[in-house]
């Protein structure tokens, strides 16, 4: 993808308002927040205070609309905490750009590294840079920066007092994501009646997971509902891959096929009545019709063999379905199981807790070559560069340049530059709406405070709609702030706009001068995710092998690191498609018939999962060599994908060979699941091997491609996907 074609899709995303539900009822009580701490601030004390209260308020609310799986209100109070820090720490440090500028650059550098524990922490400690760069001009000594301090910490904790005081929708987030992950589920089997062979996306699953880890505190008030439907839905998936497949399961053709057809239109129905359930916490009643398939007739019941066995496990899962489905969710609770209570959930530390998870997540993150570094060295150099010119320039408040930078930049090339697109943009118009009502009310601290907060509620509400939208009334909060402070319009507004220029601009240079590409990454996550599918696949052929507990939790412990891999490719390559960059090591159509093929070793380790027998069935002693064989060629081919040479799969061809010439009989659910690990591998190898003319000769030829895709303008096909 060119540069050109690159800004243009920028933009295009920058201005995009994205299809999401609002949250007027979050917004309003975030809202009513800020417009408690700035009336009390007001009425108490002055501007300059209701200024630092309302910074504290505003930022605090806004890290609440975070995708967190904590409480809000414990969001609130850390996120107030750290803005109150922030605040007295830079003060201590201002006056003297020999002592300020270092400690900018360690604290911004910090914020950057915050984002190895996710976005919501490194949005919020982008915040604390804000906040250091603007509220330290407020105090005038170190008294009344920690009053100013305090103020900001307060803002926090009316934040938090509200969201305790009126909730809205507890636990909502959290019946959402294992809500999304049962219709994920539910969407999946209807793709199989009319695609047999159609791959399952996890990150579902994945997510609802990760929602499902818990502190001790709220296991204690989780509802009922939370519990058990994520391994529900876990389950049922494999089966129904199982069910629906035409070599292992359900014949192609005639009486099987349609029966199976039957039953896969019954967990569409019952599980997406279990997600409406999971959402609203009301009973949702299941078709007749449904209950009538589920039925299985034991004489004249047409399928046979594995496709009958999972014909009959889904029976059995589904009818734990249909009681979530038909009591709202408030089952009683299961029986503890044995062992202690950290055993008994995924456990989430708390956040006096978290300095060893935070080490444990940081400390591989520094590396030269890691996005995350390299994020926090561009924001420190870029925050602490834009305030240093910023202080040269005949301007008062030369912090917004910074402060646009930092409040701009993230990890990768698209959203930085997209997000600096759309602060420029949302701050020209709600700077041009702010100072015209300014220029017709006069000066009148109170009708700005209130305009404030009414700006700083439609802000939270188009939060999730689109960056642009959001900061049009962002800019037109911090015009009338300014306007309750007493400072005159035209002395600020235009110096807001070049700066806010200034700060964007920085913000992209940046990118260009110490970029985090993800494109030549590619084979590397590509051959992670090979290498975290091969240990999976062998962890479900032991499972066959030696059918024992364990060897069920190394095959589930297996299977969540083949899907963390495979998210972090989907990312890479997501991003990767989007950047400026040729490609290099993988072209995009090899990089898709390569993502394709490991999808089918996915969905052919689903399905041998389905089957794998219990501690007192028959079992396949031999698969152990199987097993070993194909953790060793996946583990030599990730390292030959990494280094640009073509993988061999000959352990795997031999151990096949000598399986095949055994005499004794087998599964045919793990014999038809070999063969399919097998073409999928061979898929891949196809995929990616190629002498080195002919990965020249591709690369130029995707570059051409995607050229005629641009002159052509017509914005289809794979180029516009990118390189």
């Amino acid at each position: 993808m060119r540069w050109l074609r690159a800004f243009g899709e920028v933009v295009r995303s920058g201005l995009t308002i994205e299809e999401t539900r609002l949250e007027p009822l979050l917004a309003l009580r975030t809202a009513a927040g800020v417009a408690i701490v700035v009336g009390s601030a007001l009425w108490l004390a002055s501007p300059a205070y209701a200024a630092s209260a309302a910074l504290g308020a505003y930022s605090a609310g806004g890290a609440t609309f975070q995708r967190t799986w904590r409480p809000r209100k414990v969001i609130a109070l850390a996120a107030g905490a750290g803005l109150a820090l922030s605040t007295f720490v830079g003060y201590l440090a201002a006056g003297r750009l020999v002592t300020f500028l270092p400690l900018l650059a360690v604290w911004a550098f910090a914020a950057g590294m915050a984002w190895a524990l996710g976005s919501t922490a490194g949005i919020v400690a982008t915040t604390t840079v804000g906040s250091m760069l603007v509220t330290i001009t407020l105090p005038t000594s170190v008294g009344r920066a920690l009053e100013h301090a305090g103020v900001i910490a307060l803002g926090g904790v009316a934040q938090a007092v509200l969201i305790l005081l009126f909730p809205v929708r507890r636990w909502g987030a959290h019946r959402d994501a294992l809500a999304d992950a049962l219709a994920a589920v539910a969407d999946y089997a209807r793709r199989l009646r009319h695609d047999p062979t159609a791959p399952f996306e996890p990150e579902p699953l994945m997510t609802a997971r990760d929602a499902a880890a818990v502190t001790p505190s709220q296991a204690r008030t989780r509802p009922p509902v939370l519990h058990g439907p994520r391994g529900l839905a876990e389950r049922i998936a494999p089966v129904v891959a199982a069910l629906a497949d035409p070599d292992v399961g359900a014949p192609a053709e005639g009486p099987g096929r349609d029966r199976a057809r039957e039953l896969l239109a019954a967990p569409a129905d019952v599980l997406d009545a279990a997600a409406r359930t999971v959402r609203r916490g009301t009973p949702t009643e299941v078709s007749a019709r449904t209950a009538e398939v589920l039925h299985v007739d034991e004489e004249h019941e047409v399928l046979e063999g594995p496709a009958r066995q999972a014909a009959e496990r889904l029976v059995e899962l589904l009818c734990e379905a249909l009681e979530i489905a038909g009591c709202g969710g408030a089952r009683d609770k299961a029986p503890t199981p044995p062992g202690p209570p950290s055993a008994q959930f995924l456990v989430r530390p708390t956040m006096f807790r978290l300095l060893p998870v935070v080490v444990r997540a940081v400390r591989p993150e520094l590396r030269q070559d890691s996005p995350v570094f390299r994020h926090a060295v561009r924001l420190a150099a870029v925050a602490t560069l834009g305030y240093l010119i910023a202080s040269r320039l005949p301007v008062d408040h030369g912090y917004w340049a910074p402060i646009a930078s930092v409040m701009v930049m993230r990890p990768d090339f698209h959203r930085t530059y997209a997000r600096a697109v759309a602060r420029l943009a949302g701050t020209l118009a709600g700077v041009a709406v702010a100072t015209g009502m300014v220029r017709a009310l006069g000066p009148d601290a109170h009708v700005f405070g209130a305009l404030a907060v009414v700006s700083a509620g439609l802000s939270y509400t188009l939060i999730r709609t689109g960056y642009a939208y959001s900061q049009c009334f962002t800019a037109a909060y911090v015009v009338f702030l300014l306007g309750m402070g007493g400072q005159a319009w035209d002395q600020t507004v235009p110096e807001r706009v070049v700066l806010t220029l200034l700060g964007g601009a920085l913000a992209m240079l940046a990118y260009v001068v110490f970029p985090a590409w993800e494109t030549p990454r590619l084979p590397s996550r590509l051959a992670d995710w090979l290498a975290a599918n091969g240990r999976y696949g062998a962890a479900v052929l032991r499972s066959y092998a030696e059918p024992t507990r364990e060897r069920r939790a190394d095959m589930r412990r297996a299977l969540l690191a083949s899907r963390e891999a495979r998210a972090a490719w989907q990312e890479a390559y997501d991003q990767a498609r989007q950047e400026p960059v040729r490609p290099r090591g993988l072209t995009s159509r090899e990089a898709e018939e390569a993502e394709e093929a490991l999808k089918g070793f996915d969905r052919a380790a689903m399905v041998m999962e389905s089957h794998v027998p219990h501690g007192d069935s028959r079992f396949a002693p031999d698969a152990e060599r199987l097993a070993e064989a194909l953790e060793a060629d996946t583990a030599q081919a990730a390292v030959d994908v990494r280094e640009h040479r073509n993988p061999d799969w000959g352990r795997v061809e031999e151990a096949l060979h000598a399986w095949e010439g055994a005499a004794e009989d087998r599964s045919p659910v793990l014999r038809r699941g070999a063969e399919l690990q097998k073409r999928a591998l061979e898929d891949l190898a196809t995929a990616v091997s190629r002498t080195p003319l002919e990965r020249d000769v591709g690369s130029t030829r995707e570059e051409q491609r995607m050229r005629a895709a641009v002159a052509e303008g017509d914005g289809s096909g794979p180029a516009h996907r990118g390189a």
